[in-house]
């Protein structure tokens, strides 16, 4: 009897020893891939979360707007792309006349000047709308985007087409199968290459529907994140990946993602392959919450490289190298604007005579001397790639800085 007990410990401490390697990531040779960003809508603007209901009129509580964007067209989607997404995520409905609208709201009484549900409209008539004509950041005293919307809602054709070779994440709006017979008959056009590209996420009944007729295509649904959870919470800590977990889409709350077998480094090198894309989303994935300001950015596990699901790319993007590496230091910068230069100070000394950048990249091409601050300077925000101790940066090549001119390219320099 003594023996037998023995071995059965023994047995558990192999199996408990087995459990720990096998799963822990510090066991995980690191990656050097960076994380990427999902740009939630495009670049849209934002709303406090606190509150809100299935129900609430968002565009009604935005924040006073600080770029030109509206969520789900064109333009929002380029300023996205070239911000830094990886991914632009966008909603759709099925139009009276075979389309599919790109327009977020079941309704359009909230965003724009018409009445109605959206699927009841053909795409002419949702292109003659003014998208941004509902938005308010006081209550309705102004409308900022009132007039600047006219024409801008596209169909998911013009979209695929306007974007040949960019990724995007599909979110069908509705429970219906039928939703997923189109939008399967639509998609089973497209080239094999272009397909891969893309991934579609709703209802469980359309995804349901899209899963079988184009079994290649990544989907999510509520229904299969669970079912692809709960099967890996059940045998993933033995290394084998269930079938639900293979060939699809992840969308993984922060809040939960720690009792993921292997989090972060293994469950993304494990998922990574079986071809399936991960995506953290922030708290308990409520409302599509973000991860949207550089505190935010904060509680990302250093190393992680899946995806970010995010509601301010152009905010967040710069940030993205603290992720890679716990080493990396943080600051914000400032960019003064003078005659024929750029100055660029860090933040908590700009009426410093002689900002220290010791241990920081800090300048850019057109750097010269610092000349005296005045209290309206433009902040820029970005984690600096040079690791303590070191003249170095981590890589040579151009930091991206969107200061109310998206896309604009500095080379920095050590000063």
């Amino acid at each position: 009897m003594r023996k037998a007990i023995k071995y059965a410990v023994l047995a558990l401490f192999l199996l408990l020893g087995f459990i720990y390697l096998n799963n822990n990531p510090r066991f995980v040779k690191k990656t050097v891939q960076k994380p990427w960003f999902l740009a939630h809508r495009a670049l849209g603007q934002t709303f406090p979360t606190a509150g809100l209901t299935n129900e609430t009129c968002t565009a009604r509580r935005i924040y006073p707007p600080d770029h030109p964007y509206l969520e789900n067209t064109i333009p929002a989607m380029e300023a996205a792309f070239a911000a830094g997404a990886a991914v632009v995520e966008l909603d759709i409905h099925p139009t009276r006349d075979g389309q599919f609208a790109v327009f977020h709201d079941w309704t359009l009484d909230c965003r724009t000047n018409g009445k109605g549900v959206t699927r009841n409209h053909t795409m002419a008539e949702l292109k003659q709308l003014d998208v941004g004509y509902g938005y308010t950041a006081d209550n309705g005293k102004t409308y900022p985007f009132r007039g600047k919307g006219i024409g801008l809602m596209p169909s998911l054709q013009e979209v695929l087409n306007h974007f040949p070779d960019r990724q995007f994440l599909i979110n069908i709006k509705s429970n219906d199968p039928a939703e997923g017979e189109q939008l399967a008959k639509h998609l089973a056009t497209l080239p094999e290459e272009r397909l891969a590209q893309l991934a579609v996420y709703g209802g469980d009944r359309p995804i349901a529907v899209l899963q079988k007729r184009l079994p290649g295509l990544r989907v999510m649904s509520k229904a299969t994140l669970v079912r692809s959870l709960l099967a890996y919470l059940a045998i993933g800590w033995t290394g084998y990946i269930p079938a639900s977990c293979r060939n699809t889409q992840l969308h993984i709350p922060e809040k939960y993602a720690p009792w993921l077998w292997g989090w972060p480094d293994r469950f993304l090198q494990r998922m990574e392959a079986v071809n399936t894309r991960v995506i953290l989303v922030a708290g308990n994935g409520k409302f599509s919450e973000g991860f949207d300001t550089a505190e935010d950015i904060k509680r990302i596990p250093p190393g992680y490289s899946g995806g970010i699901w995010t509601n301010r790319v152009d905010k967040i993007a710069p940030f993205s190298r603290r992720i890679n590496n716990s080493n990396f230091l943080l600051s914000t910068f400032y960019i003064i604007p003078g005659k024929n230069q750029r100055t660029v100070f860090r933040k908590g000394e700009a009426n410093e005579e002689r900002p220290n950048f010791s241990g920081c990249i800090a300048g850019f091409s057109n750097h010269t001397s610092h000349r005296d601050l005045h209290a309206n300077y433009e902040t820029v925000g970005f984690y600096l790639p040079l690791r303590p101790g070191s003249h170095q940066p981590d890589v040579a090549e151009k930091a991206q800085y969107t200061s109310g001119d998206p896309g604009r390219a500095w080379s920095y320099q050590l000063v």
